[in-house]
């Protein structure tokens, strides 16, 4: 179990301010509607809600990503966003994700800024998945749920918001043709929903 922040540091872009206005300006304040999913029909859609977090350390910002532990019924081992499963006693999708914030990293309420919501995404695992993208202060602090999450790290904004950054890969599943994107960086492979959401937060917010 780990806290780490970028291993190396882009140069100067100004990118986290001009990316942060253009999320509050053009993302809108709740998740859009379900849009059925463009693959086999699955029965029992689970609803969940991640917290795209992007830390504000001005010149460029992280993105806080983390790595689930090993024998979780779902997604065990992956680099995921800290969300999960919305709970009936979950007021909305953006009160979900920002407790299963603070359950799964100690992340404080006090210093995130929720900016706005991306559209809906659909898991071939049976999961609507809501991403609420918000702003965290740089100064805060982790505290990480053993139980569920492995690791704690940031990856650079400009590196995930570069399109050349993004690999597009496939895989049959039962017969049918699979593509994703992949996000190779440091040695760790971000692909699948996960890398999903951030081509969504790159078209959504920057294209």
């Amino acid at each position: 179990m780990a806290w780490s922040r970028p291993s190396r540091q882009p140069p100067s872009t100004g990118l986290a301010r001009s990316f942060l206005a253009a999320a509050r300006a053009r993302l809108p304040a709740e998740p859009g509607a379900i849009v059925p999913p463009p693959f086999a029909a699955q029965r029992g859609w689970r609803n969940a809600a991640v917290l795209v977090a992007v830390v504000d350390h001005g010149d460029d910002g992280g993105l806080i990503l983390t790595q689930r532990t090993g024998h979780l019924s779902t997604h065990a081992g992956q680099i995921a966003f800290p969300g999960g499963k919305i709970d009936n006693t979950d007021p909305s999708a953006i009160a979900c994700a920002l407790r299963e914030a603070e359950e799964e990293i100690g992340l404080d309420k006090s210093l995130v800024e929720v900016l706005g919501c991306l559209p809906v995404y659909a898991t071939v695992t049976g999961f609507l998945v809501r991403p609420v993208v918000a702003r965290v202060a740089p100064g805060y602090q982790i505290r990480v749920n053993a139980a569920e999450v492995e690791e704690v790290f940031e990856i650079p904004l400009s590196f995930l918001m570069s399109p050349a950054n993004h690999r597009r890969d496939s895989v049959v599943h039962e017969g049918v043709a699979r593509h994703f994107y992949r996000m190779p960086y440091a040695g760790r492979n971000i692909w699948g929903a996960t890398a999903g959401i951030i081509r969504s937060l790159h078209d959504e917010v920057l294209g």
